[in-house]
């Protein structure tokens, strides 16, 4: 920990020197606050900095210790890093140093910015190794008393910070010195806190830096971790949890933050509070008790993180199964809290944010404000609390833009409803970093989110196992054996969940069919259909008069470019047409060197010919159908038809994007941001759907405006604008297993992309380039090129997700500004451990769940389907023994196609299962495909009869079982399967001998008539034989089937599918043949 706090602080050792040097003063921030210093000094003399001459600082050795103090403070708002054992004496002309050889190398060059800025000379002491430094301090007093003199007073007073106490051998040495010199103490500790408060911009981004860790570490380390302790029932303690998240702030890259570890360090040993035992003072610590989460504990967590040694923080409470009197005070403090964070505006009081607080506890819970926290909170920055800020009733210091608070407010010892000990006690806790702006206050850490659906947790089934808990432990006792708490807690909670599955979804069945039932009956889901409608092609004019015709060559077949027409010799006349009116055009040769070109014409009334609406125009006209010509040229005939067939494909092409142009919706105008606001921007793209073209393909840039993206390339006609209204859904999906980071977008719209309609586009770069190694032998796995090359691969990879995870986050900024607010738009993330493999349409594919969506990003054509869009889930070829099942999702519009997802592996059948019910969406399992479109068209057709039948139920397998159950129970006795196969089969053996010969007739009707009698022996081999087939009682069910699969041969086996209600069948496929004779 020690190496960590020293990297904060950034201590100036001087082991380096010259061009090596590592520590460098920045000269232009040390003029502009050493002139704030001086200036702050002068004008405030009196009631700030105890009318004092000369200011010293005695900064005190390093230590592993975390605390913060004004002189250190002092020394990194100066100079940037802190100078331990080190004397500062700052006077109207002059400023002396005291210190080592080390030290004051790096000091030296201050001397000539001191002078500049504010008139002063740097005067350096060093104090040699074995020194104490007395004879230097003594002329540090010669020289303050030389300038009180001038000043004409009596004797000289000194500012220092009192508060302070000295260490080590200089600074005991210099407390002495000073204290029995001949001076006038002053305490200049308010002078320090007035001027830190007011922060410039540097100091405010390495406040921003340092809550954008904080908060990252709460949402992505912190809240995961607590989840999933208490989702596995892990026992782990507060220390532990502390330890773990200290680890994750001092290592941003775990938490895939980018920032450099050696600037970053804690404010305080991350805190976790659960079990009863509070305390709200930012002096609290983690103890050795495992955390509590049972039904109604609560767990208070709080981390504070430092960037270049400027403090940030952030406190959250998190509820388990809360009772009503501990969701009221959490929702009561959350009110509390975002009333106090509002009023830090410029030109109110620092007490402004408690009273506010106070009177929202006092109207809306008036017994609690007894409990509330005495202060909303502290000024924060190099120092954690900064004195003279608190944000109590009593301050009346205004506030100013560039103050940085952390509100912190709390209820503690709060009594709950409870028996138990460990949660009849409770106390609450909120703390965010907050900025005082103009007019608005900036919450830095609201990436963090503390909104009561994203605190509160709910296990309310862990209430009914715990209840038959014990029961089951009184059975399991008197039985003379002893089960575990963990065993009967995971039995019980396997069947509990889908048990709570099977309620919930006959609930969202009942649910579901009054919502169709509502919006057939108001023509909800008629829909423009179409599917099948053809293209139509506009008034084609090749020519508007004769004038317009080329100059006439020789009766030879011509093409007219410009006026996309050919002229064909028709009858010694040049006949023009419309490219767009030949269907076809073909040349051949035949042997005697003849060339053929034949040319097909779009007619009226044939097959697959597009509908024209010349054809209207001119009813009665005659149409040519087909013609062709001969020529002894092949070379003219093979570029003639070249050449139409390029022009043809350029005009369609044409055509094609023009009608598909006029169905866009006018999109608003991009407002290009100006000067003033840089653009979001995230450089060398590629996009998908490409641009088209024949060219080298470029990468691009995706810029962030006023009210849309722009993505461009270096070609000018290579733009695509996405408008924020025209976006449905938005997805960041980061390269984990995939080769490449994506950035997708879902519109509401279609938009033009080169050529191509399109509702996706999408943003991506690859994140590692597809390499093959040509020697094709295998390579040691201890290779260090190799490694080498793996981790270089890791960093791009890294890199690539964090710039794209910046630009998401400062879009998200963006939507955040209210004229968005009603977009509700927000970058989704794929849940990569919800998604299942299958085949969406021809390729296998892994399809990923969003919050919103299903979505396939990576293959093309993409899959994006809106939850809210789907009416059911059909779960197609479940059961049989089958590796794969399919997904049918039928769509709430019953005029849009089902869309299929095929060839989904079995073992993701559960998973997929409770992510459908999670999501409210009602699914049924079916053991066969169906066919859709007639279902959906006799629905949409007579939707009364389709409520009347009981909606959706006609899809569930289980009623449907029963029913045949029932069925089958009502028929009676029934012989078996194999008792049937075998009386066939020895009654086929006879039919077939009746009619093999005349002779052998005879000798059948004989045996027939002796089997009337059987004999013993007879009789004793078929009851042989039944047992046989019979089996022991101790035989297992698999044993039994092997005995009658061996008896019978293997296409007699008992087929388990022809429970389902279907015929058996034979081998070959037909119906089994039934007993002629009896």
């Amino acid at each position: 920990m020690a190496q960590h706090r020293n990297g904060n602080a950034k201590i100036a050792t001087g082991k380096a020197s010259g061009a090596t040097n590592p520590y460098a003063i920045n000269l232009e921030n040390f003029s502009k606050r050493i002139k704030m210093l001086y200036a702050h000094w002068n004008e405030h003399n009196s009631d700030l900095w105890g009318a004092s001459d000369a200011l010293t600082i005695a900064t005190p050795p390093t230590s592993e210790d975390l605390r913060y103090l004004k002189s250190s403070a002092l020394n990194i708002w100066l100079f940037g890093y802190e100078f331990p054992e080190t004397i500062m004496v700052f006077m109207k002309k002059q400023i002396h140093f005291l210190c080592s050889q080390k030290k004051a190398s790096l000091l030296d060059v201050v001397k000539m910015s001191a002078k500049e800025a504010v008139g002063a000379d740097v005067v350096v002491h060093v104090k040699p190794k074995n020194d104490d430094g007395a004879g230097l301090m003594d002329s540090i007093f010669k020289a303050v008393n030389a300038q009180s003199n001038t000043n004409q007073h009596d004797a000289p007073v000194i500012g220092h910070i009192a508060r302070e106490i000295p260490e080590g051998k200089l600074l005991e040495t210099w407390a002495e010195r000073l204290k029995n010199a001949n001076f006038e103490l002053s305490d200049i500790t308010n002078g320090f806190s007035v001027l830190f408060a007011v922060k410039d911009n540097i100091e405010l981004t390495n406040i921003k830096k340092a809550a954008f860790l904080t908060s990252s570490v709460m949402r992505s380390f912190v809240v995961p971790k607590l989840e999933k302790i208490i989702d596995e029932e892990k026992k782990v303690s507060h220390s532990s949890l502390m330890d773990d998240t200290e680890k994750a702030i001092l290592e941003p890259a775990r938490i895939k933050v980018k920032l450099k570890a050696e600037n970053v360090d804690i404010c305080y040993p991350p805190i976790f509070q659960s079990g009863g035992d509070f305390d709200l003072k930012p002096s609290a610590s983690s103890n050795d008790e495992n955390l509590y989460y049972d039904s109604t504990s609560v767990i208070i967590c709080a981390i504070g993180s430092r960037y270049n040694s400027y403090c940030s923080n952030v406190a959250r409470t998190f509820l388990i199964d809360a009772n009503t009197s501990q969701s009221k005070a959490y929702e009561v403090l959350l009110k509390a809290q975002e009333a106090a964070i509002s009023t830090l505006r410029s030109g109110n009081k620092t007490s402004a944010p408690y009273l506010a607080a106070l009177s929202v506890v006092e109207k809306d819970a008036p017994e609690l404000a007894a409990n509330l926290t005495k202060t909303a909170g502290t000024g924060i920055g190099l120092e954690f609390r900064e004195s003279g800020l608190s944000l109590n009733a009593k301050n009346d210091r205004v506030l100013k833009p560039g103050m940085v608070f952390n509100v912190s407010l709390g209820f503690h010892n709060l009594q709950a409803e409870t028996n138990n000990a460990k949660t009849h006690k409770f106390s609450v806790l909120l703390a965010d970093t907050v900025i005082v702006g103009e007019e608005v206050p900036e919450v830095v850490t609201v990436s963090s989110s503390k909104a009561v659906k994203d605190v509160a947790y709910s296990f309310n089934e862990d209430d009914e196992e715990e209840d038959e808990g014990p029961k089951i432990k009184s059975e399991a006792k008197g039985g003379g054996t002893t089960l575990s708490k963990a065993t009967l807690r995971s039995d019980n909670q396997e069947m509990s969940k889908e048990e709570l599955r099977r309620q919930h979804q006959a609930e969202l069945a009942r649910q579901k069919n009054e919502e169709t039932a509502r919006r057939l009956a108001g023509g909800g889901s008629a829909a423009t259909d179409n599917r099948g409608a053809g293209k139509t092609i506009g008034d084609l004019i090749a020519y508007k008069n004769v004038n317009d015709l080329p100059p006439l060559r020789d009766l030879m077949i011509q093409i007219d470019q410009k006026n996309e027409a050919i002229l064909l010799p028709i009858y010694g006349s040049m006949v023009p047409f419309h490219v767009a009116t030949l269907k076809s055009v073909s040349s051949q040769q035949d042997s005697n060197r003849n060339c053929y070109i034949r040319i097909i014409f779009n007619v009226p009334g044939t097959p697959f010919s597009p509908h024209d609406a010349n054809s209207v125009k001119f009813q009665g006209s005659i149409y040519l159908k087909e013609v062709s010509f001969r020529s002894k040229d092949p070379r003219h005939i093979s570029e003639a038809v070249q050449l139409i067939k390029t022009l043809r494909r350029q005009v369609a092409s044409r055509e094609s994007e023009r009608a598909e142009r006029a169905t866009l919706v006018t999109q608003e105008k991009l407002q290009v941001s100006g000067a003033k606001f840089k653009p979001i921007r995230l450089s060398d793209l590629w996009i998908r759907p490409p641009f088209g073209g024949r060219g080298r393909k470029l990468t691009g840039s995706l810029e962030g405006h006023a009210n849309g993206f722009r993505y461009s390339t270096s070609r000018p006609d290579e733009r695509v604008d996405v408008m924020f209204r025209n976006i449905k859904h938005a997805f960041f999906q980061p390269a984990e297993k995939e080769m490449i980071t994506v950035l997708h977008f879902h519109l509401h719209n279609h938009i033009m992309v080169g050529n191509k309609k399109t509702k996706d586009v999408q943003f991506y770069v690859e994140v590692m380039d597809v390499v093959q190694t040509l020697g094709g032998g295998k390579r040691s796995a201890y290779d260090p090129d190799e490694i080498e090359e793996e981790q270089r691969e890791r960093d791009r990879k890294n890199k690539i997700n964090m710039d794209f995870q910046n630009f998401v986050n400062r879009v998200h900024d963006l939507w955040g500004q209210p004229q968005f607010k009603a977009l509700d738009l927000e970058f989704d993330q794929p849940l990569r451990e919800l998604g299942f493999n299958g085949v969406p349409h021809k390729a296998s594919a892994f399809i990923v769940p969003t919050s919103s969506c299903l979505v396939e990003l990576i293959e093309t054509p993409f899959v994006v389907i809106t939850l809210n869009e789907i009416e059911i889930v059909n779960l197609e070829r479940v059961g049989l023994g089958q590796k794969n099942f399919d997904m049918t999702i039928v769509f709430k519009d019953f005029k849009r196609d089902v869309f299929r997802i095929d060839s989904i592996p079995s073992t993701s059948l559960d998973g997929i299962k409770e992510w459908l019910d999670t999501t409210d969406l009602k699914y049924y399992e079916s053991r066969l495909n169906l066919n859709w479109r007639p279902i959906l068209k006799t629905i949409t057709d007579d939707p009364e009869k389709f409520i009347e039948d009981g909606g959706w139920e006609f899809l569930n397998m289980d009623i449907s079982d029963s029913d045949s159950e029932n069925s089958e129970s009502d028929q009676g006795y029934e012989p078996s399967d194999v008792q049937s196969e075998s009386v066939s089969d020895d009654e086929d053996d006879n039919s077939e001998s009746l009619v093999e010969s005349e002779d052998e007739e005879e000798d059948s009707e004989e045996e027939l008539e002796e089997e009337k009698g059987k004999t013993w022996e007879e009789l004793e081999r078929e009851a042989s034989y039944a047992d046989r087939e019979k089996g022991d009682d101790s035989d297992s069910e698999e044993e039994r089937t092997r005995r009658k699969m061996k008896a019978f041969g293997k296409a007699r086996a008992p087929d388990n599918r022809n429970r389902v209600g279907s015929l058996p069948k034979s081998r070959g496929g037909s119906l089994p043949k039934r007993a002629k004779l009896r």
